[in-house]
């Protein structure tokens, strides 16, 4: 017998899953972008369009955001829960080190800036999760928290 339960259930605790990659080129420096609706510089990435893995999201937020290409496999970095965003969110960070770096992309509807960075040498206004996973990724306790 069909019950429509579980359907219920999903549609009323649904989970949102976003990508993030913290990708560094040859010189150690650092990927960030800037968008054009929220404040700061952020690690690439978005959420999972319907029928994508979260790696193939992740592949595509470094494209359209800063025509990057990630070689070989990425690598899990961690999964963090987000509660600013449902309550139910969470996003995972990827680690690419080895890319294919294009032309800085030119400005359009949703980034102002994708540039790199050193880590020592970061934006001021760099948001605080970003920052967060920087200093994990230089040997900071992890967090499960975005």
């Amino acid at each position: 017998m069909f019950s429509p339960l579980p359907l219920l259930r999903r549609m009323r605790h649904g989970m949102t899953l976003g990508v993030r990659v913290l990708a560094t080129d040859p010189a150690g420096r650092l990927l960030l972008v800037r968008h054009t609706y929220v404040s700061g510089w952020h690690f690439p990435g978005g959420g999972v369009d319907l029928g994508e893995t979260a790696e193939q999201a992740a592949r595509r937020e470094l494209r359209e955001e800063a025509n990057v290409e990630a070689e070989g496999p990425l690598t899990i970095f961690g999964c963090y829960f987000n509660p600013l965003v449902g309550g139910r969110d969470h996003v995972v960070l990827y680690r690419a080190a080895r890319l294919t770096i294009g032309p800085r992309p030119e400005r359009n509807l949703e980034i102002v800036a994708a540039d790199f960075f050193p880590p020592d040498a970061l934006p001021d206004d760099t948001t605080p999760a970003t920052l967060r996973r920087i200093a994990e990724w230089q040997g900071a306790p992890p967090s499960d928290r975005w």
